[in-house]
């Protein structure tokens, strides 16, 4: 079992939560929208104030009587860091208890951002996010991680991510380290995920119940929310999407996998392998940009060449879109989202490869047209991961 589970929030947590979500509010609007008595909602709100978890936000408009007094969350009752781990970058975010960001950085994964370095530079940062904004180190509440999985999140362990660039990421206790140099708690879970509940709360005016994440990038990653919770199996494997088999007799990326996996067709890697093969034959009608040095061609270079109108180049990403869409197609048969958001370094390549995801993905799912889910790029895009890990650690907060 895992230990963070909790028992059934208390009247308090559920009364902050819910004006946390509104923002502005009054007692009337509180009264109209949960199961309190009057007394009982007075009490609470007072309570909360003098502790510090609400504040007082001016005068609501008068239906008559006396102007009702505005609540809304303490922004500066407490703040959280959210961390992205990723293979192409990561990103650190602090955050205050309306989960407005008050500083965001990014930076790339190379050869040389090994675990003790990535932590040094993410405690360094902790440090000067904390003495920019005049933040006592009491006033943190924690660190949340988003991370590529597969993790045992219990644990917070990164289990054996692929593709890394740099060495010493397996079964590494990324929380147990953490803790250790920053002092602060420490949680984890897989980046798909966190990424999921930063746009639930960036949507959450639009109270969206099922909603599915899908990344597309050196690997495929997705996430599933249902009624509002994030759905966790019994294994943590966030790639595993990624081995959905679409052909039968298909290629095969790596050494591991199934043969006709959808990241065999649909991933940075695979775009990267494809290209580079058919640059090989000595094709006269290719861009003499990518023919300089065939098993040099980057995923960089082909987007570059991709917007540049390079047929070769955009005949490549189309099939690599509507392959995208018949694994999407899947999804949507199977989990019926009401939303689906599409992130990565496939879906921000190009505008077409997600019209063409999108068109393909609704042809292909049953009962189209009656039923057809939204799609979205989000809204945080690539601040969701970061903002997702702060509202994790936001969710652990007793209160």
């Amino acid at each position: 079992m895992d230990k963070r589970l909790k028992t059934v929030p208390s009247a308090k947590r559920l009364l902050f939560n819910h004006i946390a979500e509104l923002g502005v509010v009054s007692k009337a609007e509180l009264l109209t929208s949960m199961s309190l008595t009057s007394s009982t909602l007075t009490r609470l709100l007072d309570d909360m104030v003098a502790e510090g978890l609400l504040q007082l936000s001016g005068l609501g408009h008068s239906s008559g009587g006396r102007r009702p007094l505005l609540y809304e969350a303490a922004p500066d009752y407490g703040y959280m860091f959210g961390i992205e781990i990723s293979r192409v970058s990561s990103s650190l975010g602090l955050f205050d208890m309306q989960l407005n960001p008050r500083s965001l950085i990014h930076w790339p994964m190379d050869e040389a951002m090994t675990p003790e370095r990535f932590i040094q530079h993410v405690h360094l940062n902790i440090n000067a996010f904390l003495r920019d904004h005049h933040i006592a180190r009491e006033q943190v509440r924690g660190i949340g991680i988003g991370a590529v999985g597969p993790l045992d999140r219990e644990r917070g362990i990164i289990v054996q991510p692929l593709h890394f660039p740099a060495k010493g990421w397996v079964d590494l206790p990324i929380c147990e380290l953490m803790e250790q140099l920053t002092g602060f708690k420490t949680i984890l879970d897989n980046g798909a995920n966190a990424a999921l509940l930063g746009e639930q709360w960036a949507l959450r005016h639009e109270k969206v119940q099922h909603m599915l994440y899908v990344h597309a990038g050196v690997g495929i990653r997705s996430a599933m929310m249902s009624h509002g919770q994030i759905i966790h199996g019994t294994v943590d494997m966030e790639g595993a999407v990624g081995q959905m088999i679409i052909q039968t007799d298909g290629q095969r990326l790596h050494e591991t996998g199934n043969y006709g996996a959808l990241e065999a067709y649909v991933s940075v890697q695979a775009l990267e392998k494809q290209a580079r093969a058919q640059l090989k034959t000595g094709r006269s009608d290719l861009s003499p940009l990518l023919l300089e040095q065939p098993d040099r061609v980057n995923f960089a270079a082909l987007v570059k060449a991709l917007h540049a109108g390079d047929p070769f180049v955009r005949e490549l990403f189309m099939q690599s879109a509507a392959y995208f869409g018949i694994g999407l197609a899947n999804l949507i048969n199977v989990l019926h989202p009401e939303k689906i958001i599409l992130g990565g370094a496939l879906i921000n390549a190009h505008e077409l490869f997600y019209q063409t995801a999108i068109e393909v993905a609704r042809k292909n799912s049953y009962y189209y047209p009656q039923y057809e889910p939204l799609f979205s790029k989000g809204e945080l895009k690539e601040d969701a991961v970061a903002t997702g890990a702060a509202m994790m650690m936001w969710r652990e907060l007793e209160i």
